[in-house]
């Protein structure tokens, strides 16, 4: 399994030396904004925020669900540098918003992420990361501690807090970050309406797709190895299974393992019935050619499957997974 490899299936489903400079500091001004402070409880830890962030910073992760959720809200000005891209998005517009957004001057490591000295060197005043993973020290990244010292609150989603993913993971999880980072923002106003309007959609399909039989559905990245056989990056816990059972499917996967992602051998992967394909676009020049390779491979499934990308995570937009998930399995109730 590769470094990043690790990193992406832990996060899918997440002291600075001397005195803190003035520079990092928040000024009299912003301490005074109304509404602060504000104090977010994640992982099991108290993070107090004078005033609102104006220097994030994203880390990778293997996930576009974070900055996603950054920009949904509004708030795309206040990142200092975002290392998350996945050159796609099932939102119109949302891809070309985060290439748009800062990177960072900096060499990464080999997590394809930001190094101790250089994160501490941005002097961030707010640290969002996919998984507790990206603040470990072994694998040379700043820890939550040294960056609590230098004036950088941290936050990662509930279910990714460790190194692995939270089983139940669910799309409540993505209302849960928006809602926190309504609140260390001061938009909840906006995290509200985002969240209502998803549950109103996702309701709108579960009532069309209700009672129907419930086909067998396969979440797979390609080009992603989470393990050493053949098919290691099919998704089976996860918040994946939540989309499923809004859309009107079940995954084909689920009880293969323990874990976010099983790894199978062609073999195994032939033995289970599958009735559509969600193929996750991942840095994919051609995701629609991966799954024509897959039904040559298993002419037996049928030919149906939809593409998605960020949708399938903790993010903003699980709403349109659930669609257009349901549409495909479903078309006879759209």
């Amino acid at each position: 399994m590769s470094r990043f490899a690790m990193l992406a299936a832990a996060c899918l489903m997440v002291a600075a030396c001397g005195t803190q400079s003035p520079a990092a500091r928040p000024s009299s001004a912003a301490a005074r904004e109304p509404g602060y402070p504000v104090t977010i409880k994640n992982c099991g830890q108290d993070y107090t925020f004078p005033a609102g962030p104006r220097r994030v910073v994203v880390m990778n992760g293997g996930s576009i669900g974070e900055v996603s959720s950054l920009l949904a809200l509004g708030l795309g000005d206040r990142i200092l540098a975002n290392l998350q891209s996945y050159g796609a998005s099932d939102e119109p517009g949302r891809a070309e918003a985060v290439a748009a957004l800062p990177t960072g001057d900096f060499k990464r490591t080999s997590f394809n992420d930001i190094p101790r000295e250089s994160m501490l060197g941005l002097r961030p005043d707010f640290v969002l990361a996919t998984s507790g993973r990206q603040f470990e020290p072994r694998d040379g990244f700043a820890t939550r501690e040294e960056l609590r010292a230098a004036g950088a609150p941290t936050y990662t989603p509930e279910s990714t807090c460790g190194v692995g993913v939270r089983q139940d993971q669910s799309i409540e999880d993505s209302y849960t970050l928006l809602r926190d980072l309504g609140r260390i923002f001061q938009v909840s106003d906006r995290a509200e309406q985002l969240i209502a309007e998803s549950k109103r959609r996702i309701a709108a399909v579960s009532a069309k797709v209700a009672g129907r039989p419930k086909p067998r559905a396969m979440l797979i990245i390609p080009g992603m190895t989470m393990g050493s056989n053949a098919f290691s990056s099919i998704g089976a816990k996860g918040i994946w299974n939540d989309i499923f059972a809004k859309a009107g499917a079940v995954n084909a996967f689920e009880n293969t393992t323990d874990d976010l992602f099983t790894n199978l051998s062609k073999e195994q992967v032939a033995a289970t019935q599958v009735d559509v394909v969600v193929i996750v676009d991942w840095l994919n020049p051609d995701p629609d050619a991966e799954a024509r390779k897959l039904f040559a491979q298993f002419p037996h499934w049928g030919k149906r499957y939809v593409v998605l990308s960020d949708s399938a995570y903790v993010a903003p937009n699980n709403a349109t997974a659930v669609e257009k998930i349901a549409k495909v399995i479903h078309p006879e109730a759209f």
